[in-house]
C-alpha cells in the first residue's frame, strides 16, 4: 500500500516563530534535538488543521522513519551528559539519524525494537545508577526485559575508580544486553576521572560504526533533520572556565562547630559574573578547576627527594613537575591505578591483597582515610619524575549546588562549602576544592564555569507546593529556591527540613530562615540537630514525624526534593518510603512504584553527592 502524501508544512506564524526562538534560549543540547521535531509538528499542523502544541508534534513521527540510531544517557553530574551530545553531534555528522534520549526520558517499550544503540551512563557512590537512569536500569536488569537477538549495542561507562565498585552501572548493562542476545559492537569503555583517554577513542569507533550504519539504512524523505545545538550565550565553559572575582568569604558555622576527625567549617562564598555572559537557575551547580595546597605539593617532592623544577613530557605537554603537581594532578584523591603500580614499585604485599575483591571494605576504608602522600609516606617506593606524573590522575573540576537565584543577585554566584582540614599522623590535611577556596583572597580570579543541572528544577507551576530535604550543605540549592520563588511571587508553600550537629554552631543561614519565615517566604521549617540531645536525630527521623501531612502535600502534587550526602539521600529515600506505606495504606512494593511516578514526573529530585 503506497504511503500517504506528506502535506506541505505552512510556515510559522509570527507568534510561534517567537515563541520558538524564546524556547531556545535556555536549551540544552538534546532540547535543541526534541525543538526540531516540536517545530515540524507546528509547521504540519498547520498544514492538517491539527491545534499548535506537542500534540501536533506527534502526526511527524507516523510518517518519519525510526531512527537508525539511538544514544541514551544517564548523567548525574553532567559528564555523561556532555558526551552523549557529542557523540550525537558526530555521529548525525557522518550520517547517521540519530535519536538522543536522557535515560528516563527512554520509552523502554520501545527497546525490542532498536537496532542500533549506544549507552553513555555514569556509576555513582557504591554502585549505583544516576537518578535519571534508575528505572531503565531496573527494566533492562528485570524480567521484562525482552530478548534482543536484533540490537548491537555499546557501552560507554564513567566512573571513579577511587570507588571500588569502579564503572558498575555499565558494566551490569553491557553484560545484561548481551545476555538478552544483543550483539556487542566492541568492548565496554570504563572511563575514570581522566574521561577523555577512554571517551575518545571509545568515541571514534562509535562514530565509525554509526557511519557503516548510514551506508546501510535506507533513506526516508519524511525523516525530520535534528537542528543544531545553538552556540552558548557565553563564551565559558568547562574546558574554557571564567576567571570569577572573589567577591567575599565568611564562616557559616560558628566556632567550636568542629565535630568530626575531618573538623569542617562550612563557610559562605560570593563570586563575580561580570562580563562573563554565564547564566544559571536554581539547581544548577558551579564548576571550579582548583589547585592543590601548596604545602601538600612540597609534601610529596620532600617525600620523594625530587626537584619540581625538572621539566616533565606528559603527551606533548612539557612544563615543571611542580606544576604539574600544583594544578594538573589529583594529589587529594586515591585511584586503584595508582595504588596497583605503587604497590608494585614497593612490592608491598598488603597493599597488593587489598587490591583482591574480598578486601574491597578495606579498599573504600582506605581510598576514604589516606591521600597520595599518605600512601607514599607509609609505604616507601621509588618514583622518577615522569613515572609519578603519567600515574597520578589528572585534576578535574569540583562541582558545587550554587546557593543563590540570579535573578535575586544579579552578576553573582553564591556557594556553601564544608571547609575539609584535618590531620593524619599529625600532619594537616585538607580537601582540595574547599582548601582553594577557602585560601583564596578577595579579589583573586577563581576559574569557574556553570554545570547545568535539569533534574533538579523548580516546578513549572508556580502554584506547586514544595518540600526540601537538605542537611549540612546539601541547604545550599534550597536558598537559591526560596530567593527565587519569593522574587517571582510564586504562590506555592515552601517547606524545608534543615539538618546538622549543634543548632549554636551549625544552623546555617539561620538569621535568613528566621526572616524567610516571618516574611512568609517560607511556609514551614522542621529542624534536626543530631548531637543536642543524648539520642542522634536526622532529617529522616522529623520527616517520619510529618509523615501524614508530607504525604498530603504529595498528595495534592507537591515537589519533594533531597540534597547531600549519598548516604543521606538513601536514608530518606528508606523514610519516604515509609511515609507512603504507612499513610498511603500500600504495599513496600505500590510504595516503590509511587516514588518511581514521583520520578517520572519531576517531582521528586535528588541531587546527592
Amino acid at each position: 500500500m503506497p504511503a500517504s502524501p506528506v502535506p506541505t508544512p505552512a510556515p510559522l506564524t509570527d507568534q510561534q516563530a517567537g515563541l520558538l526562538a524564546r524556547l531556545t534560549e535556555d536549551l540544552d543540547g538534546v532540547g535543541l534535538w526534541w525543538l526540531s521535531g516540536y517545530a515540524a509538528g507546528l509547521a504540519r499542523g498547520q498544514a492538517t488543521g491539527a491545534r499548535p502544541g506537542l500534540a501536533a508534534a506527534q502526526p511527524i513521527a507516523e510518517t518519519a522513519a525510526s531512527p537508525a540510531l539511538t544514544i541514551v544517557y544517564g548523567s548525574q553530574t553532567g559528564n555523561a551528559k556532555r558526551l552523549a551530545e557529542k557523540l550525537a553531534a558526530q555521529s548525525e555528522a557522518a550520517g547517521a539519524t540519530v535519536r538522543l534520549l536522557r535515560a528516563d526520558a527512554y520509552p523502554t517499550r520501545e527497546l525490542k525494537d532498536e537496532r542500533q544503540l549506544y549507552i553513555v551512563i555514569s556509576t555513582q557512590g557504591e554502585g549505583d545508577p544516576p537518578d535519571d537512569a534508575i528505572g531503565l536500569v531496573e527494566f533492562i536488569r528485570g524480567r521484562r526485559a525482552p530478548r534482543l537477538p536484533d540490537l548491537r549495542f555499546a557501552v560507554l561507562g564513567l566512573g571513579d575508580s577511587s570507588y571500588p565498585q569502579f564503572c558498575e552501572i555499565g558494566r551490569v548493562l553491557d553484560e545484561r544486553l548481551a545476555e538478552l542476545g544483543a550483539t556487542r559492537l566492541f568492548d565496554r569503555g570504563d572511563a575514570d576521572l581522566d574521561i577523555d583517554s577512554v571517551a575518545h577513542p571509545w568515541m571514534a569507533r562509535a562514530v565509525d560504526a554509526a557511519k557503516a550504519l548510514a551506508r546501510t539504512s535506507p533513506t526516508h524523505s519524511a525523516t525530520v533533520t535534528p537542528l543544531r545545538p545553538l552556540p552558548a550565550a557565553s563564551a565559558f565553559d568547562r574546558d574554557r572556565p571564567f576567571k570569577a572575582e572573589l567577591l567575599a568569604g565568611h564562616a557559616l558555622s560558628a566556632p567550636g562547630g568542629l565535630h568530626t576527625p575531618r573538623g569542617r567549617d562550612v563557610r559562605h562564598f560570593e563570586l563575580s559574573l561580570e562580563d562573563s555572559g554565564l547564566h544559571y537557575e536554581p539547581g544548577d551547580a558551579l564548576g571550579i578547576w582548583p589547585t592543590n595546597p601548596t604545602a601538600l605539593v612540597d609534601g610529596v617532592l620532600q617525600t620523594l627527594s625530587l626537584d619540581g623544577s625538572q621539566p616533565v613530557t606528559v603527551a606533548g605537554d612539557t612544563r615543571p613537575l611542580r606544576e604539574w603537581l600544583d594544578g594538573k594532578r589529583e594529589l587529594t584523591r586515591l585511584s586503584r591505578p595508582f595504588l596497583a603500580a605503587h604497590a608494585e614499585r614497593s612490592g608491598d604485599a598488603d597493599l597488593l591483597a587489598l587490591l583482591e575483591p574480598e578486601r574491597r571494605d578495606d579498599l573504600a576504608r582506605l581510598f576514604d582515610e589516606q591521600q597520595v602522600i599518605d600512601l607514599l609516606q607509609r609505604h616507601p617506593a621509588d618514583w622518577d619524575a615522569g613515572a609519578l606524573v603519567a600515574a597520578l590522575r589528572p585534576m578535574t573540576p569540583r562541582l558545587y549546588s550554587i546557593a543563590s537565584s540570579q535573578k535575586h543577585v544579579g552578576d553573582e554566584v553564591h556557594l556553601t562549602v564544608a571547609h575539609v582540614a584535618y590531620a593524619v599522623d599529625g600532619q594537616s590535611r585538607w580537601g582540595c576544592a574547599s582548601n582553594f577556596l577557602a585560601r583564596a583572597a578577595e579579589g583573586e580570579q577563581l576559574p569557574v564555569y556553570i554545570e547545568p543541572n535539569e533534574r533538579f528544577r523548580l516546578p513549572a507551576d508556580p502554584s506547586r507546593d514544595i518540600i526540601m530535604v537538605g542537611p549540612g550543605t546539601g541547604i545550599a540549592p534550597f536558598r537559591a529556591f526560596v530567593q527565587e520563588r519569593a522574587i517571582t511571587g510564586a504562590r506555592g508553600r515552601n517547606w524545608l527540613f534543615f539538618g546538622n550537629s549543634h543548632f549554636r554552631t551549625d544552623f546555617l543561614y539561620q538569621l535568613e530562615w528566621q526572616r524567610a519565615l516571618k516574611d512568609g517566604q517560607l511556609d514551614r521549617i522542621d529542624l534536626a540537630f543530631s548531637r543536642d540531645q543524648a539520642h542522634k536525630v536526622y532529617v529522616q527521623h522529623r520527616l517520619r514525624e510529618q509523615g501524614r501531612e508530607v504525604y498530603a502535600r504529595l498528595e495534592e502534587g507537591a515537589h519533594f526534593y533531597v540534597c547531600g550526602a549519598i548516604g543521606m539521600g538513601k536514608d530518606v529515600h528508606a523514610a519516604l518510603l515509609d511515609v507512603i506505606v504507612e499513610h498511603g495504606a500500600r504495599s513496600g512494593e505500590d510504595a516503590e512504584e509511587y516514588l518511581a511516578r514521583l520520578q517520572q514526573q519531576g517531582r521528586y529530585a535528588r541531587d546527592v553527592y
